[in-house]
């Protein structure tokens, strides 16, 4: 028998094909059982300046920079980061605050939290680029 947890996970995975579009991340929080205390909400509150780039990242661009989900540039990976680091600032900046598909996948805009201000979502990129070493 599946618990209803287990149960809760099940329909959120047949409903959600991976990260990418806004609608996704709503069938994602409204069907995902309560979190553990010691696990980040999706939407995290808004940072202070210090490790603001960091605290956007774990609250909201782990989800699918960490996994590699809808075909985003997993974290610390130079291989997947450079080729778009080299393309600016800018147009990290654009894709990252207004969303893109491209060949390699989707990025949903403000990686599907629109509560992010457009500080926090650079500060974000920033922080995953300089990572990516």
């Amino acid at each position: 028998m599946i618990r209803r947890s287990g149960m809760a996970a099940l329909l959120v995975l047949a409903f959600v094909g991976g990260c990418g579009k806004s609608q996704q991340a709503q069938v994602v929080a409204s069907a995902a059982p309560a979190q553990p205390a010691n696990v980040q909400a999706a939407a995290p509150q808004p940072p202070a300046e210090p490790g603001k780039g960091e605290h956007t990242y774990k609250g909201t661009c782990a989800m699918c920079h960490g996994t590699g989900a809808g075909g985003a540039p997993l974290f610390k990976s130079a291989a997947d980061w450079s080729p778009r680091i080299a393309r600016g600032k800018e147009t990290l900046y654009a894709h990252a605050l207004k969303g893109f598909t491209g060949a390699n996948g989707t990025m949903p805009a403000k990686g599907g939290n629109p509560s992010l201000s457009d500080d926090d979502v650079k500060a974000g990129v920033d922080y995953m680029a300089s990572m990516a070493k």
